[in-house]
């Protein structure tokens, strides 16, 4: 079995650059993940107060005739 018959190994990607980061940068990235983490935890406790939203695996039963 030749190279060519079987797959063909996937081409390399090229490194990416490391970017220079300043202390402004760095106070942006750290306040953002800040936010998202908070938001995340507010998330979680109002999730916590609802409960299931589901309450049954047949879902939400009608009464009445069909």
């Amino acid at each position: 079995m030749t190279h060519t018959d079987g797959k063909l190994k996937p081409l390399k990607a090229a490194k990416k650059e490391a970017k220079v980061l300043d202390d402004e940068d760095k106070a942006r990235i750290a306040k953002q993940r800040e936010v998202e983490r908070e938001l995340k935890d507010a998330k979680n406790q109002v999730a916590k107060k609802k409960g299931p939203l589901k309450l049954s695996s047949q879902g939400l039963k009608k009464s009445g005739k069909k």
